[in-house]
């Protein structure tokens, strides 16, 4: 596979953001989804929508979320829909919540390490094109969030966000799993199920990560730590796995005092993993060529 081309730009503004996105030459067409992370409520690092609108109206698109599966503000329409709202996001936007209600959507994963099938929100087929607004951070489970955690986690129902966690366990598709799969098992189900997504969007599908509010802590995180290393920029790319793989890159490139402990958090949940898994699979590629717009 040749070398994914990963834009880069050190200016973190909303017109940045649509800039990065037309870098890509890939106009989403028809109803575009628009998938970002609406932050838990009292995450402090999350993307504000007033900073997202201008991308989001350019491409005309619905925001798209879906349910967790663990305990918190998220994990029941009727909450999850009282915190978007809280936060500002359907005062400006359209905003579906994918797995409001059920069956599942069930996408049969081709040649995954872990997972049969992946479980997503149902209302993910109503859209023709997806858009990836990913806010690149540490994770306390996956070691870090960016697109392939978008896809997957990110897009998966409630019961299919157990799923990637259990390691396929879960076959009862029960919402509350109480067994979590070992630790490179989970990064390879979430490779799994991050291709099902990129799969069902090939071509039609674009990506954009936002390099700031570097916590160690996701933006699921009700309690979070404060950002460890100063604002980097924008990357964009076709590419998911290019992609993590440029944005982790660029942390690991850093001479900030906080870099070693974002590391840290990278490292001990073997982050990496999951960026090889999913270039393993195919539907991506980690060899990059960094083009940088400024």
């Amino acid at each position: 596979m040749e070398k994914a081309k990963v834009y880069f730009t050190k200016s973190i503004t909303p017109q940045s953001v649509i800039e990065m996105y037309r870098v890509l030459d890939c106009r989403l067409s028809g109803r575009v989804a628009v998938k970002v992370h609406s932050g838990e409520k009292g995450n402090q690092n999350y993307l504000r929508p007033e900073f997202l609108k201008p991308m989001i109206e350019h491409v005309g698109g619905t925001v798209v979320e879906c349910n967790t599966a663990y305990d918190g503000q998220r994990n029941t329409t009727e909450k999850h829909k009282k915190l978007i709202y809280a936060h500002g996001w359907s005062k400006y936007f359209d905003v579906d919540i994918m797995d409001a209600q059920e069956p599942d959507l069930t996408l049969r994963v081709h040649g995954g390490k872990v997972l049969k099938e992946n479980l997503v929100g149902k209302n993910i087929q109503n859209y023709d094109s997806m858009l990836v607004l990913s806010h690149f951070k540490g994770h306390p489970a996956g070691g870090y969030g960016g697109a392939l955690k978008q896809l997957s986690i990110g897009c998966a129902s409630s019961r299919g966000k157990s799923l990637i966690h259990s390691g396929g366990f879960t076959d009862d598709q029960s919402i509350v799993w109480d067994h979590m799969a070992p630790q490179d098992t989970f990064c390879e189900a979430m490779a799994d199920a991050a291709g099902t997504v990129a799969e069902l969007f090939k071509g039609r599908i674009a990506y954009v990560s936002m390099m700031c509010n570097l916590s160690v802590d996701c933006d699921c995180c009700a309690v979070a730590e404060d950002p460890c290393i100063k604002d980097i920029g924008i990357l964009s790319s076709l590419d998911p796995v290019a992609l993590d793989r440029a944005c982790l890159d660029l942390i690991y490139s850093s001479n900030d005092p906080g870099r070693d402990h974002f590391i840290e958090r990278v490292e001990t949940r073997h982050g990496v993993h999951t960026i090889d898994a999913a270039a393993a699979l195919g539907y991506g590629t980690d060899k990059y060529e960094l083009i940088c717009i400024d």
